[in-house]
């Protein structure tokens, strides 16, 4: 079992930054990969970065490249995701994900194990 917790969304002017922190108990932390993924209204669920055990193999979702930075602290449980340049089109709630399954991070919701409850970010033009 892991239990995900994440925190920092909120409201944040286009342009402004923002980092997230999810925070995991219960199974090891350096056994699974982790990742976030964000939902709009009417949209599905779709990936945005990923971050494997090691922390070595990292991926980003086109749309975020460049400006975003996942990045794990083992000794805190710790997940982050630093957004900068945010964007309206960036506003979603943002999920935190465990793979227990895999050692590096996969792009698909579905392969997912674990959720957090989600944080609003809500970028305002």
């Amino acid at each position: 079992q892991v239990q995900l917790v994440e925190s920092g969304g909120g409201l944040v002017q286009a342009g402004g930054s923002r980092r997230l922190s999810c925070v995991a108990s219960g199974r090891a932390f350096s056994t699974y990969a982790e990742a976030w993924f964000r939902q709009a209204p009417g949209k599905e669920r779709e990936f945005v970065a990923g971050i494997s055990w090691t922390g070595d193999t990292i991926y980003y979702a086109d749309s975020v490249k460049g400006r975003c930075t996942i990045s794990r602290d083992t000794p805190k449980n710790t997940v982050y995701l630093q957004m900068n340049s945010l964007k309206p089109e960036d506003t979603a709630v943002y999920y935190c994900a465990a793979d227990i399954g895999s050692s590096w991070p996969r792009k698909i919701a579905g392969e997912y194990d674990y959720w957090g409850q989600g944080t609003q970010v809500t970028v305002s033009s």
